[in-house]
């Protein structure tokens, strides 16, 4: 598991443009709501975390084409298949990979846009705890998303129609954990998701690449 970490992120080191593709629409996007709402403090401040929340899962969606993409193209998912690596763990590298590179630099990046939208600090804790398995979970979501599509025309087109649906439900409680006055729950809600998705990712992912090399 160790080495197919690192492999992912060598390759993820080579093609650098395509995560600083992702953290600079996260960056722009959200730093665009405030010329569109104005600098009012406190327009800001109760739209933040849905703002903040949004972009970074759309941000993570742009690197996933080349999740399985390349690999399948030039036939090194069939090689790493044969070598003895299991479907499951190829699945969960690239998903540990992905959050890596991708997830936690939004969530590092999240708290400097948080404070320019003016989220009050006492709330800030709470978006980057609610981010936290929300990351994660849209990694897990993005690896089943892309080894589903692998292959497909128009994939691309087809990984976000899988992933956001999937992804409402901690969108709803990821924003709920800071804007609620008991952020209890939403968090737990999160934890649970995130407790699904760590085993039933990465095996639907991998019997997903099974019969796309068959």
């Amino acid at each position: 598991m160790k080495a197919l970490i690192l492999r992912e992120l060598r390759l993820s080191w080579r093609h650098a443009a395509d995560t600083a593709s992702a953290l600079l629409f996260f960056v722009i996007a959200a730093t665009l709501f405030p010329f569109a709402l104005g600098p009012g403090p406190a327009t800001l401040a109760a739209v933040a975390p849905a703002v903040i929340w949004v972009c970074a899962l759309l941000a993570a969606l742009l690197p996933l084409d080349r999740l399985f993409g390349a690999d399948f193209e030039d036939g090194s998912l069939d090689l790493l298949l044969l070598s003895g690596v299991t479907a499951y763990g190829l699945a969960a590298a690239k998903a540990t990979a992905h959050w890596l590179t991708t997830g936690l630099p939004l969530l590092l990046i999240a708290a400097p846009l948080a404070v320019m939208l003016r989220l009050p600090a006492g709330h800030l804790g709470l978006l980057l705890l609610s981010l936290l398995p929300g990351s994660l979970l849209l990694s897990l979501l993005g690896t089943l998303a892309a080894a589903i599509t692998i292959g497909a025309r128009r994939a691309a087109v087809l990984m976000p129609l899988i992933t956001l649906p999937l992804m409402i439900p901690a969108l709803i409680f990821g924003t709920a954990a800071v804007t609620a006055p008991h952020p209890q729950a939403p968090l737990l809600m999160l934890a649970a998701l995130l407790a699904v998705a760590l085993p039933f990712c990465p095996l639907a992912a991998g019997a997903a690449l099974r019969l796309a090399v068959q």
